[in-house]
This record gives C-alpha cells, sequence and structure tokens, in this order.
C-alpha cells in the first residue's frame, strides 16, 4: 500500500475557510472577545508566528468612545475602555495606529529585531522588550469617506477598525502570512462590526430605558400595547424648590446640579436591585420589582434611607465648593401598574401606568402636610417584613382622588 502526504490546505482555501468562519460569526452575534480568541486561535493553527493582536474600535457610549482588544498568546483576550477626552493621551497620539490615521496610511510594518534601533512609536520599543521581531498594523474603514475631505483623527476619527498582528518569531511574519492578514481583514471587520452594532443596541437601550425595560425591547416586546401587569414598588425622587433654583441659576451650573443629584440618587436606586423608569424633569421614577412584594419594600425602605444619606453627603461636598445645593422628598408605594409600551405607531414609550404611579407622585406632594422628605403608604410599610429602617406612622391622611383615608408613614433618622 502507498501511503500519500497528509492533505494541505493552499494559502487561499484556508483564507477562504477562516472567512467562511468569521461569516457565521457575524451572523451569529458572536461576541467581540469569542472572535478575535477564535480568529487568533486559527491563525496559529495554521503556523502563524503570531505573539499579539491588538484591535481598536470607535462606539457610541456615554462613557467611552471607543474599545480596545488584546490577544495574547499567553493570556487570550483582554478588552480596554477609552474614555472621551478632548485631550487625547500621549500614548495615543505617539502611538502607530495614531500616525496611521493622521498621514492616511492603510498599512504599516516595522522590523523590531533587536539591532534595528529603537523606534519613534514607544509601544514598538516596549513590544521589542517582550520579544517582538515584528509589528504589521492594518486600517478597515467601516463608512465610506468622501476623498476630499480630510478628517482630524483627534476629533473625528472614522467608524473603523485598526489592527496590528505581532511576531516573536526570530524571522518575523512571512509575506504569506501577512497575505493571510489582508485577506481576512475585511471579514474580521464586518463581523467585528456586527458584534458592536449589537452591542451598541444593547447599551443604548439600556441608558435610555433602564436595564430591565431595555433587555425586554432588545428581545422584541416593541408592539404598541404589549403591556405586563406587575405588582412593584414605586419610588419617586424629587429635588425641592426645584423651580426657585432654576430662576436664580445658571443654565449650565443647573444642569450640573441635576447630574450630580441624578448620577448619585440612580446609583443607589440600581445597587439596591431597582429599576429607573424616567427622569421627570426635576425628578426621577423608579421601580423595586424583586422576586416578592415584600424583598421590593425592603429594597426599597434601605434605598429611600440610603438617598436621604447620600444627599446630605452630596450636600455637605457642593457647600464646601461654593455650589448651590437643595433638598429631596421622597415616596414609596406599592401596587399594581401596567408595565410596557404606549403611544403612536411611530413613537412609543416603555412606560408605567396606573393608579399606583399616580399615588405615589402625590403622596411626594405630601411632605409639606406632614412635615417629613420621606413619606411611604402603608402599602409599602406592612409589605416588607422585617424591615431595617425604623419605620413611624404619621397617621391617617385624605388624598386628592382616593375615597377612604390613608395611614402615612416615615423612616425615622435619629
Amino acid at each position: 500500500m502507498i501511503e500519500t502526504d497528509t492533505y494541505q490546505p493552499s494559502a487561499a482555501e484556508s483564507a477562504a475557510d477562516i472567512n467562511a468562519w468569521l461569516m457565521k460569526c457575524g451572523l451569529e452575534g458572536v461576541s467581540r472577545d469569542d472572535l478575535l480568541e477564535g480568529y487568533c486561535q486559527r491563525l496559529t493553527d495554521l503556523g502563524i508566528p503570531l505573539m499579539r493582536l491588538h484591535a481598536a474600535q470607535s462606539t457610541i457610549h456615554p462613557h467611552y468612545g471607543s474599545l480596545g482588544f488584546n490577544w495574547h498568546r499567553e493570556d487570550g483576550v483582554a478588552t480596554y475602555e477609552y474614555a472621551y477626552s478632548a485631550d487625547p493621551s500621549d500614548d495615543w497620539l505617539q502611538s502607530p495606529l495614531f500616525h496611521m490615521l493622521d498621514t492616511g496610511q492603510t498599512e504599516l510594518r516595522e522590523n523590531l529585531a533587536a539591532d534595528t534601533g529603537d523606534s519613534r512609536f514607544p509601544i514598538l520599543n516596549d513590544l521589542r522588550k517582550q520579544g517582538a521581531t515584528d509589528y504589521f498594523a492594518a486600517a478597515q474603514l467601516l463608512q465610506p469617506q468622501p476623498e476630499d475631505v480630510s478628517l482630524d483623527p483627534v476629533s473625528e476619527a472614522p467608524e473603523g477598525l485598526l489592527l496590528s498582528w505581532t511576531s516573536d518569531a526570530p524571522d518575523g511574519f512571512r509575506n504569506a502570512d501577512l497575505d493571510m492578514f489582508r485577506a481576512t481583514l475585511p471579514l474580521l471587520g464586518l463581523a467585528l462590526k456586527s458584534a458592536a452594532n449589537r452591542q451598541l443596541a444593547t447599551d443604548l437601550l439600556e441608558v435610555y430605558l433602564g436595564r430591565e425595560a431595555g433587555q425586554r425591547v432588545l428581545s422584541g416586546e416593541i408592539q404598541r400595547g404589549s403591556l405586563r401587569e406587575v405588582d412593584a414598588v414605586l419610588c419617586y425622587f424629587d429635588l425641592k424648590e426645584f423651580t426657585s433654583l432654576s430662576e436664580r441659576t445658571a443654565g449650565p451650573d443647573l444642569i450640573a446640579m441635576l447630574n450630580d443629584y441624578f448620577g448619585m440618587a440612580v446609583e443607589v436606586i440600581e445597587a439596591h436591585g431597582g429599576s429607573v423608569l424616567k427622569f421627570l424633569g426635576d425628578g426621577i421614577l423608579a421601580m423595586f420589582n424583586l422576586d416578592s412584594l415584600s424583598l421590593s419594600a425592603a429594597a426599597g425602605l434601605d434605598a429611600a434611607a440610603d438617598l436621604q444619606a447620600g444627599m446630605r453627603s452630596r450636600n455637605a461636598e457642593r457647600g464646601a465648593r461654593g455650589d448651590v445645593t437643595t433638598d429631596v422628598t421622597l415616596a414609596l408605594h406599592a401596587g399594581p401598574i401596567l408595565y410596557g409600551n404606549i403611544g403612536a405607531e411611530n413613537r412609543l414609550d416603555f412606560t408605567v401606568i396606573g393608579p399606583a404611579v399616580n399615588l405615589t407622585v402625590r403622596l411626594a406632594g405630601m411632605h409639606r402636610a406632614v412635615g417629613r422628605n420621606i413619606i411611604l403608604s402603608d402599602r409599602v410599610a406592612h409589605a416588607a417584613e422585617c424591615p431595617r429602617q425604623d419605620v413611624v406612622s404619621l397617621g391617617r391622611y385624605m388624598l386628592r382622588g382616593v375615597s377612604e383615608p390613608c395611614e402615612l408613614f416615615t423612616i425615622y433618622q435619629g
């Protein structure tokens, strides 16, 4: 019997195989970490001496403007977030990737062998110290650019992908290795864009609708009238004397104040398992919808106490800086609400409606009558089993729109 050599696919076949896999990943919405891990593993399986891969991708997010991904042969994939900044860091301005954007180059290669001298790019000197011998970078734009328009890479970097491949082999990359990178770059960019768009939708829906509502919309609850009834604890956080403050406070200072207080409030509410439903001018409507009404009530009470403490702390900090300060009223009520899509066919709002919502806002307006900033309905006070807070009755009151008197409570904080 004559033995034959094991069949080895050609470079073109290998590139086609990787591209087919990348297309499949893009269609299936594979995460960027898994995508880059699989891509690098396939390159090394082909014998390409890849030590490190770096990918930089622009994004739309309220906290950061781009993401970086580093794959290392020993450590796998790590993700880095780069915050918006009017003054980019020296590391970025002195990087080969920035140089490519600034000069319009689509490729850059540098020999990092020990006898070639220092590079003008600090990152490449660092890579040489780690044993790197060869560096190749390429850019893949993900949107068309007018030929007669030059963009400022500091403030107007185009949507796209910047990648670099680093080798530690004695002779670096072969020309065939670079051809493989070039052949797979467009499909890699497309797959990463697909994964980024899915993450972008998740991030933006969470930022603008809240975690739970964003997940429900992303899962397909997008039809007008699709509502779910839940028995939850509602919280209304309202800044005091905001109208008079707005009349005597400059616009930028007023917005900064709102963001300061709201930032603290959202952090506290979410830390206790709550979801912010809406910002209503100078107020916040939130919901606690945990596994049971008793757990929701307890979480709401704990959040109310921490919000009051947070306001005191934040006011001390603002007062020390000479910034304008105010106080807050808090109302907690529990009841059935309808939660879902309401509006017109071409303009929907994912919100809550029901008598419980209206009553929660009315409770917040009772703070002058009862002399307390935290007001709880009897449903919340009675639902919380063994509350950590000292819940005290304020007496029975008639509320507008409610036929029977309601007993109101507050949290005593000595």
